[in-house]
């Protein structure tokens, strides 16, 4: 083993250019490994929601990566959030730590700062995927879509909640991803209603709708709904199919609804996705690895991206202690961090939360949440969610 660099030599393929796959790329760089990001979207993503960090794990990990002052200074201090009636009238409201944790930044802010922190390093294949991967006696035979195949060490699947890499390795989604009963979308919009950065979302049984004002520019707005369905069969990469869907769900609502849904039709991007958790056995098989949603997601579950990003930070630092042995490193980071991030996964759906299915839900939903010492249970035990994990100090050289 180098006593310099310790992974100098090792080629590493990592699956997804969202956030926990360019920073784990940025960790393996600095540790000397030859690595390549490959990403089925054409560049990177500039639609997403805003995501917050908790607590000193979180925010050490950020500062070691020297990317916590550029995320400070494009945070978007966050608003409060306002549940409100089909008049707008105020039912209770959500502290803004609640919703923006200490540190809160736009995805696509997140990602690029990320992706630009090492990309003098990092080799990043846009608009392509991974096709196939075949282990052998010293490596993994990966086929691409458009890329000539090659040969790596080792391979890292952290493509999110529909992973690829861990269809190919350990088979069909279905076995691994449970759907909670809920599906979500979000889109921007011009600020024609003159809102404010205080989220206001308005509930009827089974449905949410909520608009906000961009952060950084209020002459822009964000909407998120949330509905309650069963598993929909619907293409992942059918703009025009999900926009549909979106619109037959919340059809005839009233308050902000038809506003928002008339921008829906010339939105040029929507996120749409299944609320859905992700439960893997086994984390790593041979020379592949999970990380991130690909391992343990769960749509909005509030500490996914912060968890990510930890992960990525233990999962290249057990690389580097044990030398690029894979062996090693992939049991003793799963062991590491198996408990803090399932942890976290185990509350109730945050559909459930959202869009209680029942008249009656919502109304004890609403009646809980007014109350004071409900929302300061709620920010504890998040924030303790957060930090409960004791971090080694990888060397940067072994």
């Amino acid at each position: 083993m180098s006593h310099t660099l310790p992974l100098r030599g090792r080629r590493v393929l990592v699956s997804g250019a969202g956030v926990a796959g360019p920073a784990l790329a940025w960790w393996l760089a600095r540790y000397g490994a030859e690595v390549t990001v490959v990403e089925l979207a054409p560049a990177l993503r500039t639609s997403g929601f805003a995501v917050d960090f908790r607590g000193p794990t979180h925010l050490g990990v950020l500062a070691a990566m020297g990317v916590l002052d550029e995320l400070r200074a494009g945070q978007t201090h966050a608003g409060a959030i306002s549940c409100v009636d089909e008049h707008d009238r105020e039912i209770f409201r959500l502290p803004a730590e609640f919703a923006g944790g200490d540190l809160e930044v736009y995805r696509r802010d997140l990602s690029r700062i990320l992706y630009e922190h090492g990309a003098d390093r990092v080799e990043y294949l846009f608009g392509d995927v991974i096709t196939g991967l075949v282990e052998t006696a010293d490596g993994v035979r990966v086929d691409f879509a458009r890329a000539a195949s090659r040969t790596v060490d080792l391979v890292v699947g952290a493509d999110g909640l529909h992973s690829g890499v861990r269809r190919l390795v350990l088979g069909p989604e279905s076995a691994y991803v449970r759907h909670l009963g809920y599906h979500l979308a979000g889109w921007d919009l011009p600020n024609e209603l003159g809102v404010d950065t205080v989220s206001r979302q308005y509930n009827v049984p089974g449905r949410m709708a909520g608009v906000a004002a961009d952060q950084r520019d209020p002459a822009r707005a964000g909407a998120l709904v949330v509905f309650a369905a069963p598993r929909l069969d619907f293409d992942w990469r059918d703009l025009d199919q999900q926009k549909k869907l979106v619109a037959d769900a919340f059809a005839g609502l009233g308050w902000h609804v038809p506003h928002l849904l008339a921008h829906l039709r010339d939105a040029p991007e929507l996120y749409f996705d299944s609320i859905s958790r992700v439960s893997v056995p086994r984390w790593h098989t041979g020379r592949t690895v999970l990380l991130g949603d690909a391992a343990w997601g769960v749509t909005l579950g509030g500490m996914g991206v912060g968890t990510g990003v930890v992960g990525a930070y233990v999962l290249a630092g057990e690389l580097a202690l044990a030398g690029g042995d894979h062996r090693v490193a992939f049991p003793a980071y799963e062991s590491r961090l198996r408990g803090y991030a399932m942890r976290w996964q185990r509350g109730a759906s945050p559909g459930r939360f959202l869009a209680p299915a029942t008249g009656w839900g919502l109304g004890l939903r609403n009646r809980l949440l007014a109350t004071g010492p409900v929302q300061s249970m709620l920010l504890r035990g998040t924030g303790s969610l957060a930090t409960d994990l004791d971090l080694p100090d990888y060397p940067a050289r072994v």
